[in-house]
């Protein structure tokens, strides 16, 4: 008592033991969340980076293909893979974080790098189960490697080769044609409906451009074969 009579201001503040008790159980409930928050987060910044090197190398790899140099795609997709699993790695205990968005686009992206070289080369397609991905990832990336062989078409009809344009065109038609028949909401694909709408439109783009393609072709043949009859009319005569 100070010479007041009144309480000393320690007294005065002293938590109660109820109080006491609920700090006590704060802490042991909140310190474990916090811990595992905290894991979390590094884990987070952790996947992060390897996400974007192998969005990077997933990119560099597609360029790759274009230019034929198909031993460097497959070196730059590895190393795009490589990265894929330090983040799957990272987030494996954490479900919730990895599926925010960032490893699902990293991983489509990296599908998308594979599965551009195997359309281009006609190898086997390997499923989500062969790259380590989820399904819906493998989905989306197919859908646009697909939209990439435009790309690669235009590219070989500049070459002349047209029969080769026209093939890589009827396969980009196959793709659309068994990816549309997922038919699901997009909190269930991801937004694949959004990406097909994008690979209709680059159909459509594309088939017009070989259609271009066939028709100059054949008025070049048509008047070629026209000049030489006539030339040879002429000689004879």
């Amino acid at each position: 008592m100070t010479e007041s009579g009144s309480p000393s201001s320690a007294a005065r503040t002293a938590p109660s033991p109820a109080r006491v008790a609920l700090r006590a159980q704060l802490s042991a409930i909140v310190d474990p969340v916090r811990a595992d928050l905290d894991a979390a987060h590094k884990a987070r910044e952790q996947a992060l980076p390897a996400c974007r090197r192998a969005i990077r190398a997933s990119g560099s790899s597609i360029r790759a293909v274009h230019r034929l140099e198909l031993g460097l795609a497959a070196e730059l997709a590895d190393e795009a893979e490589a990265a894929i699993r330090e983040a799957q790695q990272a987030l494996q205990p954490f479900p919730a974080v990895a599926y925010a968005g960032f490893l699902t686009d990293a991983e489509k992206e990296y599908v998308e790098a594979r599965l551009v070289a195997e359309l281009v080369t006609g190898r086997p397609l390997r499923s989500p189960g062969d790259l380590g991905v989820d399904p819906v990832s493998w989905m989306r990336g197919l859908a646009e490697a697909a939209s990439e062989l435009r790309r690669h078409l235009l590219d070989r009809l500049r070459e002349g080769e047209l029969e080769r344009g026209e093939e890589l065109l009827a396969i980009m038609d196959d793709v659309y044609d068994a990816l549309v028949l997922v038919d699901y909401p997009d909190a269930i694909t991801g937004g694949l409906r959004r990406t097909m709408d994008a690979l209709r439109a680059v159909l459509e783009r594309t088939r017009g451009d070989v259609t271009t393609t066939v028709l100059q072709a054949r008025l070049q043949r048509s008047i070629e074969s026209r000049a030489g009859r006539e030339g040879a009319a002429t000689g004879w005569e």
